[in-house]
C-alpha cells in the first residue's frame, strides 16, 4: 500500500509538470529524425550486445564441454566464470525482446527466477525433457545453471560428485550440456537474424504506432519496469506482497552475492541505453535522450532527460549501498531494499509518463503485477 500511493504521487506530480506542447509537440517529434536513431540503435547498440552475447555464451558452452569431459575443481571454475560473464552481458540483451527474440523466448529461457530445483531434479532423474516446452522455461537459463554450478551441495567437492561419483552423473552432464548449448543456438539464431534481413526490416519500419521506435521504446521501459526493478528488487523485499520477504527469490539465488552486481549491470544499460551509448564505449549517438531534447521536453523547468539521467545516478546510489548478497541485505535491513526500488520507480514514472507523452508514443503492455 505504501509504494501504491508513492506510485500514485509520483505519477500526478510528473503529469502536472510534464511538457504539453500541443501541435507544436508533434511537429517536432516529426522533425526528430527517427531513422537516424534506429540504424545507430541497430549497429552501435543492439548488434554489438547480442554479438557480445553471443561470444559469451559461445565462450561458456565451450567450458562446459570441458567440465563435462573432465568434472575438476579446475574446469569447475572457468565453468562457473564463464557463466557469471554471460550472465552479466545478457543484462545487456534483455532490453532487446525483438524479432528473433522474442519468437525463440530469449527471456522466458534465459533468465526465469527463481529457477525450479524440482523439476530439474526430475529431468535429470528421467533423462526425459522437453526445454522447448513452456513448462520448462523455470528449469533452465543461468537460473538453472546457478543451481548446478552452486547449489546441488554445501562443498564444492560434494557438487562435483554428481557430475563424477552420482548414479546419475552422465544425465548430469547431458543437463548440463543442454542448457549452455540453448543458450549458445538461441544467441547465434538472434544474431545471424539481425546480421540478415532483420535489420533493415527493423530500421524502415516507421509505422507511428507498431513501428521499431514504439516498440523499442515499449520494451526498453518494460524492461526496467518488469525485468529489473520488480523480480530483482521488488518481489523478494515484499513490495507485492504486503511486506512479506522472500529470501530464496532474489536473482542467482545459489552463488548469491552477485545479485548487486548483475543489478548494476542492468542498470546500467537501462542507462545506456536511454543515452544512446554505443555498447561497451562512451560515445553516444541519436536516443531517447536526445529525442527529448530535440522536443524541449521539460518537468518544473528542468530538461525532462537531466532529470532522468539524475534519477538513474541515485538509482545506482542506492544500489551501491546495498549488500553484495541481496538475501542477506533483505535479512538485514530491508530499508535499503525498499529505498533501491523507490528509486528505480520513480524512474519508471519518468519513462512510462513523461516521456512517452513527450515523444507521442504509447505504451502498449499491460500491467499486472498488483503494484
Amino acid at each position: 500500500m505504501k509504494h501504491s500511493l508513492f506510485l500514485i504521487a509520483i505519477v500526478l506530480v510528473c503529469f502536472g509538470c510534464s511538457s504539453d506542447n500541443g501541435n507544436s509537440k508533434e511537429q517536432n517529434t516529426a522533425d526528430y529524425d527517427t531513422q537516424a536513431m534506429l540504424t545507430s540503435w541497430a549497429d552501435n547498440l543492439i548488434i554489438p550486445a547480442f554479438s557480445d552475447y553471443q561470444e559469451k555464451t559461445e565462450a561458456l558452452n565451450t567450458e562446459a564441454s570441458a567440465f563435462v569431459a573432465n568434472p575438476t575443481q579446475t574446469t569447475l571454475s572457468e565453468l562457473r566464470n564463464a557463466w557469471l560473464a554471460a550472465y552479466k552481458t545478457y543484462q545487456h540483451v534483455g532490453i532487446y525482446d525483438l524479432g528473433k527474440a522474442t519468437e525463440l523466448h530469449l527471456l522466458e529461457t534465459a533468465n526465469i527466477y527463481p529457477t525450479n530445483a524440482t523439476t530439474i531434479d526430475a529431468n535429470i532423474a528421467s533423462g526425459d525433457y522437453n526445454l522447448g516446452a513452456q513448462t520448462q522455461f523455470a528449469s533452465q537459463g543461468f537460473p538453472a545453471l546457478d543451481y548446478l554450478l552452486y547449489g546441488l551441495a554445501s562443498t564444492d567437492e560434494d557438487i562435483l560428485a554428481f557430475y563424477t561419483t552420482h548414479n546419475n552423473a552422465a544425465n548430469y552432464k547431458v543437463y548440463i550440456t543442454d542448457l549452455t548449448s540453448k543458450l549458445n543456438s538461441i544467441a547465434e539464431a538472434i544474431v545471424a537474424d539481425w546480421e540478415g534481413t532483420y535489420r533493415d526490416s527493423f530500421i524502415s519500419n516507421s509505422n507511428a504506432v507498431t513501428g521499431s521506435v514504439n516498440q523499442t521504446a515499449n520494451n526498453f521501459v518494460k524492461n526496467l519496469e518488469k525485468d529489473v526493478r520488480a523480480p530483482k528488487v521488488g518481489i523478494p523485499a515484499g513490495v507485492f506482497s504486503d511486506g512479506t520477504l522472500f529470501t530464496d527469490k532474489v536473482e542467482a539465488f545459489y552463488k548469491n552475492d552477485i545479485s548487486k552486481d548483475l543489478l548494476i549491470e542492468a542498470i546500467t544499460a537501462s542507462r545506456d541505453f536511454f543515452q544512446g551509448k554505443t555498447y561497451g564505449t562512451n560515445t553516444s549517438g541519436p536516443g531517447l535522450k536526445a529525442f527529448l531534447d530535440a522536443v524541449d521536453a521539460e518537468a518544473s523547468g528542468t530538461s525532462l532527460s537531466s532529470i532522468i539521467v539524475d534519477q538513474y545516478a541515485e538509482i545506482l546510489t542506492t544500489t551501491s549501498a546495498l549488500d553484495n548478497s541481496f538475501s542477506e541485505q533483505i535479512t538485514t535491513d530491508n530499508s535499503k531494499m525498499l529505498d533501491t526500488y523507490d528509486a528505480i520507480q520513480q524512474n519508471v514514472v519518468y519513462l512510462k509518463v513523461d516521456m512517452i507523452s513527450a515523444l507521442g508514443l504509447t505504451i502498449d503492455y499491460v500491467d499486472g503485477d498488483g503494484d
